[in-house]
């Protein structure tokens, strides 16, 4: 009996593992990243992303990458040594480079949310164009389904490609990502909602290098050697495990390369969240923290702080003789092993966002209810401790004030409702589970107790089940759907009909959208269990948004939302002076 040969479901390609800079014993550091395995056509093409590589200022387009077929119907891997001047030169390398680097993210994406991702466009594929232009910049685009990278001339006349920095490819891969889970979180919100794309976007790729621990080693090695007291061998001295010590690291800020090349403007590296000191005064007070980088700093910093405060704690517990010191490797798996669970959890958290308005506090809630469900017992890490911890340090705390067995979680929904009636009775329980005609059915049945307003537009926008494995080693099958309410209505209706006021610089004829939304989770049993939501019926935070808006010129005639991630990241590339929230022209 003949039966057909099981293919693999991994193939490995190699990039870079950090910037171009970082060079040890003078060679570009290397590594090789594990995708989904598929037969990938030249280009890269493979099932989700598309390399198109054409460059708009010289009008060139680039010979595609091809690769031969390997005996598993796997690409056969052509950039296995390269030295730094083939890195450098080489488009099909580039291609490669951010091809691997895409496919790695999503497939972090969809382990930790447990089901398939779609972008934040209509088509299956993203188009990735490694030198789009020549300009210090990259970003994602919606409206071209791409994700573009640019280059420029260092000062030494080398190329400098955002392409090759892992973390710049990271960065926008989430940005897209992130558009295809929430779609209106890039419209003009609070501050914090346009700051958290960047944020998160910049927790994902930093934690993202600590997927590949022998790549930790390295370049911890890298950092300790600079000391004339650092480590010696294979050993790290206690001193150099301190939580402050590991905020030093080269591997906890953004973008090394392109930071030092625009040092002259702006200082190196492109970003380094941890030299913000804890203090609450930056996400309240500092108006130079409204910008969406710079206030997305104040997110990754309070994620890293935890982080390394977490790192630091592990090895005091693995510390087992009375040298005063720890094998580096065993420094860097345990670095990697807290930043994977940070990580998955940071992912995750996003199910458990509200659709709308989206504040920092919100994704702490979200964080902690994600890591609580999937990770009761956090004797081991202590996580949710430290996340609380460095939030506050920084001014945030939950957006969930309900009463639990740890402060600060999404309360179930049995006790938001807070004993009214809450029916699914009329709900068939397997289409609950994907159709959002059926789990609109539940909202529409259960809007009293759900508060929802009545006699405005209501729409289920996605239902995605997940699939996750508990700590218990069993499965667990969630769904999650997200709705939205909008209302339309005149500027000079806000007080008759919302009790809200109409700003000044408002005329009464203005069109005025308001949104609202939330997210049911539903248990494996097709019951609703969580309600995560922003209502429309807040009009006190409703009336903040209008007035930040009206200010803001949005409401002006013919008013239309700025390229915002282009805009927003050649303005943060070249240290604009002063940099506006969100940019309409």
């Amino acid at each position: 009996m003949n039966r057909k040969r099981a293919l693999p479901r991994w193939q490995e390609l190699t990039v870079v593992a950090q910037d171009p800079t970082i060079r040890p014993g003078g060679h570009i550091l290397t590594t090789r990243v594990r995708i989904p395995a598929e037969t990938i056509s030249k280009g890269p093409w493979g099932h989700r992303a598309q390399v198109v590589d054409y460059d708009t200022s010289t009008d060139t387009l680039y010979a595609p990458c091809k690769y031969d077929t390997g005996p598993n119907e796997l690409a056969e891997e052509t950039f296995g040594h390269l030295g730094v001047d083939r890195i450098l030169s080489s488009p099909q390398f580039h291609a490669q480079n951010a091809f691997a680097l895409v496919m790695q993210t999503l497939a972090r994406f969809e382990f930790a949310l447990g089901r398939r991702l779609s972008w934040g466009f209509s088509g299956h594929q993203i188009k990735v164009v490694p030198h789009a232009f020549a300009e210090a910049n990259a970003f994602y685009s919606r409206d071209e389904e791409a994700l573009l990278f640019g280059y420029f001339q260092g000062r030494d006349r080398q190329p400098i490609l955002s392409c090759l920095s892992h973390d710049v490819v990271v960065h926008e891969t989430t940005h897209a990502l992130l558009d295809g889970l929430r779609r209106r979180y890039i419209q003009p919100s609070s501050p914090d909602q346009a700051a958290f794309h960047e944020g998160f976007s910049d927790v994902v790729a930093l934690l993202s290098v600590f997927a590949i621990p022998e790549v930790v080693g390295v370049l911890l090695g890298l950092e300790w050697s600079k000391s004339e007291r650092g480590p010696k061998g294979d050993r790290v001295e206690e001193k150099h495990t301190t939580p402050s010590a590991l905020r030093r690291s080269a591997l906890l800020c953004m973008a090394e390369e392109m930071g030092q090349e625009l040092s002259d403007a702006r200082g190196q590296p492109l970003r380094r969240s941890l030299d913000i000191p804890r203090s609450p005064d930056y996400y309240w007070k500092n108006p130079e923290f409204s910008e969406p980088h710079r206030r997305g700093e104040i997110l990754v910093a309070a994620v890293l702080n935890a982080f390394v405060n977490v790192w630091s704690d592990r090895l005091k517990e693995v510390r087992r003789d009375n040298t005063r010191s720890l094998d580096r490797r065993r420094v860097a798996d345990e670095g990697s092993l807290v930043a994977e669970r940070l990580l998955t959890a940071a992912i995750r958290a996003i199910d458990y966002c509200p659709p709308v308005h989206m504040k920092f506090g919100d994704f702490l809630s979200a964080l902690l209810t994600g890591d609580c469900e999937m990770r009761p017992d956090d004797s081991l890490y202590h996580m949710r401790d430290a996340l609380r911890r460095g939030f506050r340090e920084y001014g945030i705390r939950p957006a969930s004030t309900a009463s639990g067995p740890e402060p600060g979680i999404w309360a179930p929904l049995s006790k938001e409702c807070r004993g009214t009636s809450f029916d699914s009775s009329r709900c068939h329980f397997e289409s609950l589970r994907r159709d959002s005609d059926e789990v609109f059915r539940f909202v529409w049945e259960n809007r009293q107790p759900l508060q929802l307003l009545d006699g405005v537009f209501t729409r289920v926008e996605s239902v995605r089940p997940c699939t996750r494995i508990g700590e218990d080693g069993f499965t667990l099958h969630e769904t999650v759907a997200e709705y939205v309410q909008v209302l339309l209505l005149r500027a000079g209706d806000l007080p008759r009909l919302t009790g809200m006021k109409r700003p000044a610089a408002m005329s009464p004829d203005t069109l005025v959208k308001l949104h609202g939304g939330g997210v049911l989770v539903f248990d494996e049993f097709g019951q609703a269990k969580l309600h995560v939501h922003n209502r429309l019926g807040n009009w006190k935070r409703q009336q903040s948004r209008i007035e930040r808006m009206a200010d803001s010129g949005y409401y002006e005639k013919g008013a239309e939302l700025h390229s915002s991630f282009a805009h927003i990241h050649r303005l943060r590339a070249i240290n604009a002076a002063t940099y506006p929230e969100e940019s309409w022209l």
